[in-house]
């Protein structure tokens, strides 16, 4: 098992982008590893589409819950 965490700022991306890149990202992760992810906006479609995909293999923590940035871990496990 992996402690290395991945830093993605979606923020600069368009929206239409961003949930290629995180599943590209995620898909390169070992067990153990984490996307540390940075967006301007509530992430509730995206943990709903992980919860309906990944059931089981992911931790997921915030770091900060808005009102202007929305910073959270995706851990594999």
């Amino acid at each position: 098992m992996s402690d290395r965490v991945q830093t993605l700022d979606l923020r600069p991306l368009l929206p239409y982008e961003r949930h290629e890149k995180i599943f590209k990202a995620w898909d390169a992760l070992q067990a153990g590893e984490t996307l540390r992810i940075i967006n301007d906006h509530n992430p509730k479609p995206l943990y709903y589409h992980f919860e309906a995909e990944q059931k089981g293999k992911f931790q997921w923590e915030f770091e900060e819950e808005g009102p202007r940035d929305w910073i959270f871990k995706i851990k594999r496990i």
